[in-house]
């Protein structure tokens, strides 16, 4: 699933992002609501865990923002406000769930999964060269009417990206490996200094 987490203290974004990412969800990370509403609006999201106290926009602020633009998903508020009023507010204001701090990071990922059972299906991003295309949601590649899928570490960065540091690399090779036993090696090419790039043949 693809998560945008909304968290404003560094070291428990960092350690709530490290533990969806293990999970093998992609997790986009927002530091305050300004920032949060933009990337929710880019989306798409399967699920967004905001945590209520926020150095702009409070919360619940941002929850009314995002269910009056019409954003529908499924959202799981953290907070160290956990009286029932508290749960009510947050409720009351759109969330779908709400987890008081501290938790049990069991307790977070059983809860996201409830949640992203509940999201609605999102159209996939294509991508096309020729007949190859590229679904970005599924992280699948196919060519005609035949796929291979092979899954990039958290978006491709990973939850360090100094661990990882060659891990695009790998991962091209491995697709460019795929795209061989179909035929369509030559599709993607290296640009020195600059990435990749995908080409219908033509």
């Amino acid at each position: 699933m693809r998560i945008l987490l909304v968290e404003d203290e560094p070291k428990m974004a960092a350690l709530v992002r490290r533990v969806l990412v293990a999970e093998r969800h992609v997790v986009d990370v927002a530091p305050d609501g300004v920032s949060a509403i933009a990337l929710a609006e880019r989306g798409p999201h399967d699920v967004i865990v905001l945590d209520r106290m926020l150095p702009d926009l409070d919360g619940i602020a941002v929850l009314r923002l995002l269910r009056a633009k019409g954003t529908s998903t499924p959202v799981l508020m953290l907070t160290a406000l956990g009286s029932v009023d508290d749960r009510v507010g947050g409720l009351d204001a759109g969330a779908d769930d709400y987890l008081a701090k501290p938790f049990a990071f069991s307790e977070l990922l059983a809860r996201v999964r409830a949640l992203g059972r509940r999201a609605p299906a999102t159209s996939s991003a294509q991508l096309a060269a020729g007949d190859l295309g590229l679904d970005e949601l599924r992280h699948a590649v196919q060519v005609g009417d035949r796929s291979t899928r092979q899954q990039i570490l958290d978006a491709v960065w990973g939850a360090e990206p100094d661990v990882y540091s060659n891990v695009v690399d790998l991962y091209v090779h491995y697709l460019r490996r795929k795209l061989g036993e179909l035929g369509r090696a030559d599709r993607l090419r290296t640009v020195r200094g600059v990435g990749y790039t995908l080409r219908s043949g033509t």
